[in-house]
């Protein structure tokens, strides 16, 4: 996909002016895919692509090919590169795809008309072709009905379309989700004869897809309707039920729904929230998380039990739930309390306590170190792990105000009892 635009307005312009000189070259074309689906819904689309029936090599001889790149040039498209707030535009010749052998690419292509064009897209909502000229939509699939009546409906034959890419039956639930749609009957059947096969996508294919999905409006029937179709086994299966429907993952579907700003590390912390400690790690090897990512859902999720489980975090120790306050992502941590709570699972106070913590001053928080492990090692702590032990003792002992000097904190392990303040 083309790198998003700094300026929708001047992506849009640009994405005219490159139908405009390939028409007056002489060349049928028109934007076509998702940008149409969002211009007709009255959405700011995030970038544009164009359809036409100049060649590849017509296309890099009208733009120059110091503007292009030909890195899909065998599937018959160019990027066409912009000015800076524009962004690029992929330009795609008219195609048929030859047959799909690997799940994912058509073994070749051949060039056509606008209309056989449209038939190998996936969806009819995404089947479709507008003159930015004119503004005229040419529909070869029924996709204008299609967006009137809120349908999500694969063009042609499900089974065709999710057997050329195995990716669109994600691709069907995150736009039925995204836009509050339908999923229409025999393309859900599809999906629910043809959940497995997602398995054979490549890891990295289907992360990019959760976090589409989980990040964005609609998060919660995505994960409805991913548990619903048999999806969630596939692409989820340390977090799936065996069996569906289940209450607890549609509860936990409910609780994403609720957060703020969800992306993929809180669904999952939410998701795992009653799951052993190494499930978390499975996710994150199948799935090839970042090591960011991984953290985060695991430290999500451990924060869940330590500040929204357990006593009133307001009376407990400073040194026991400052970790979770000063941590740059404790607001991400309040969202996800916040949600349980609103769901009926925990206490609003406590996220209403962690927001209000974690807005102090970052040196009332988490305030410098007494000593370095170098000056206990000058006092005479022997090295290794003694330090260290060391060092979490001072620590306590500093956030929980019971010594607040240096002098204090060598006094605290070396030599017993520290001295009053």
């Amino acid at each position: 996909m083309p790198a998003h635009p700094a300026d929708p307005a001047a992506a849009r312009a640009f994405a005219a002016d490159v139908v405009r000189r390939l028409r007056a070259a002489g060349h049928e074309a028109y934007w076509a895919g998702g940008c149409v689906r969002d211009d007709l819904l009255g959405r700011t689309p995030a970038d544009y692509d164009v359809a036409t029936a100049a060649t590849p090599d017509e296309v890099r001889g009208l733009f120059g090919r110091g503007r292009t790149l030909a890195i899909g040039a065998a599937f018959g498209v160019i990027t066409v590169l912009g000015p800076k707030p524009a962004g690029q535009i992929e330009v795609a010749t008219f195609r048929a795809d030859q047959a799909y052998t690997d799940g994912r690419h058509p073994a070749g292509v051949t060039f056509c008309s606008a209309r056989e064009d449209a038939q190998r897209r996936d969806f009819t909502i995404n089947g479709l072709y507008l003159d930015p000229l004119t503004g005229e939509v040419h529909d070869f699939v029924g996709g204008r009905a299609d967006l009137a009546d809120g349908i999500v409906r694969a063009i042609g034959a499900p089974a065709m379309r999710f057997g050329e890419d195995h990716l669109r039956m994600l691709r069907a639930i995150r736009f039925t989700a995204f836009f509050g749609f339908v999923l229409e009957r025999e393309t859900r059947e599809a999906i629910e004869r043809m959940a497995g096969l997602v398995a054979t996508v490549s890891p990295e294919r289907v992360a990019a897809e959760l976090r589409a999905m989980l990040s964005r409006t609609g998060r919660r029937q995505a994960l409805d309707l991913l548990l619903d179709t048999g999806l969630a086994a596939v692409v989820l299966p340390e977090l799936a039920p065996p069996t569906a429907p289940d209450a607890r993952w549609h509860e936990a579907a409910r609780i994403v729904g609720a957060c703020d700003e969800p992306d993929l590390p809180m669904a999952l912390a939410v998701l795992a929230e009653d799951a052993g400690s190494d499930v978390l790690a499975g996710v994150r090897a199948r799935l090839r998380l970042s090591n960011h990512e991984a953290a985060m859902a695991a430290w999500l999720r451990d924060g869940v039990a330590a500040v929204g489980g357990g006593s009133d975090p307001a009376s407990r120790p400073w040194s026991e739930v400052q970790p979770w306050v000063a941590h740059d992502q404790a607001a991400a941590l309040a969202d996800v309390l916040r949600a349980r709570a609103a769901c009926g699972r925990g206490d609003a106070e406590r996220a209403a306590w962690l927001t209000r913590q974690a807005a102090r001053p970052r040196s009332e928080t988490d305030p410098l170190p007494l000593v370095t492990g170098d000056e206990l090692l000058a006092a005479g702590v022997p090295p290794g792990k003694p330090v260290g032990v060391a060092l979490a003792r001072i620590r306590s002992l500093q956030l929980d105000g019971a010594i607040r000097t240096k002098a204090e904190a060598l006094a605290a392990v070396i030599g017993g009892t520290p001295r009053s303040a």
